[in-house]
């Protein structure tokens, strides 16, 4: 299983793309605008894409990449997540309004995009992958999501989140964890506002990765622009046993 990092910035700005992972070709998680980063011919490769949630810099880049390869697509792209999320993507996205709804285009009888719901717990199979959809506490309903692939080799992704029980008891069940790629979008000195936001600052972090009874490689993911080298190093000094180290877009892992 070949994991791709298109994007894992927290904002935007020369070198910084949002979320999107690409596992092998044709399965994303998250779509935010590391999307960009793929050609016209590996766009049209993907067949699936696993949402955490709703928020914008996770979803941006979905429309255009449907708008950009639509012609070029046999068949629709499957979009699985929380009700929730898909509900909000109906509802706030493609509406006619903000983007032409492409569950209906070209043609309501073939779109080229589907919905699959998914509840927390479940456990969908693509290609011999297994993607276990996690719950997590985010402003929006939101979850993470653990891919095993069929050699074995599991990573976990959080998406945003912040304090929670459910991702951390769903990756304490897992027989092994090679790979933990977790958000920190803020440094220490914005704990409140991460406790309103919903989002990880490396202490809150720490407390939580207080309850991981395995040993991964630690990536650190969605830091804020301008303050990624402040963060890494917090996360660094509370975490000195996993070591962690900072996520860059275009880095590729074998599990």
């Amino acid at each position: 299983m070949r994991l791709e990092i298109l994007g894992a910035s927290g904002g935007i700005g020369p070198g910084r793309r949002t979320t999107a992972l690409r596992v092998d070709e044709d399965l994303l998680i998250d779509a935010g605008s590391g999307v960009g980063e793929l050609s016209l011919e590996a766009m049209a490769r993907v067949r699936h894409v696993f949402l955490t949630h709703s928020h914008l810099d996770h979803v941006a880049f979905l429309p255009f990449l449907l708008d950009s390869v639509f012609d070029r697509l046999e068949g629709p792209v499957t979009v699985h997540g929380l009700p929730e999320t898909l509900e909000a993507l109906r509802r706030h996205l493609f509406n006619w309004v903000l983007w032409p709804d492409f569950a209906r285009l070209p043609d309501p009888g073939r779109p080229v995009l589907r919905y699959r719901p998914m509840g927390p717990g479940e456990t969908r199979e693509v290609g011999g992958r297994r993607l276990t959809l996690l719950p997590v506490a985010h402003a929006v309903p939101a979850a993470g999501y653990v891919v095993t692939g069929p050699s074995g080799g599991c990573f976990a992704f959080s998406g945003d989140t912040s304090l929670n029980e459910g991702f951390w008891e769903g990756l304490n069940a897992l027989p092994r964890l090679d790979l933990l790629i977790v958000e920190t979008a803020f440094p220490d000195s914005e704990e409140a506002l991460c406790r309103l936001a919903r989002h990880y600052c490396p202490a809150l972090l720490a407390e939580d990765l207080a309850r991981l009874r395995h040993r991964p490689r630690l990536l650190i993911t969605h830091a804020k622009p301008g303050a990624e080298a402040l963060i890494a190093r917090q996360c660094r000094e509370r975490l000195p046993h996993l070591a962690p180290r900072l996520l860059r877009g275009g880095e590729v892992f074998e599990l």
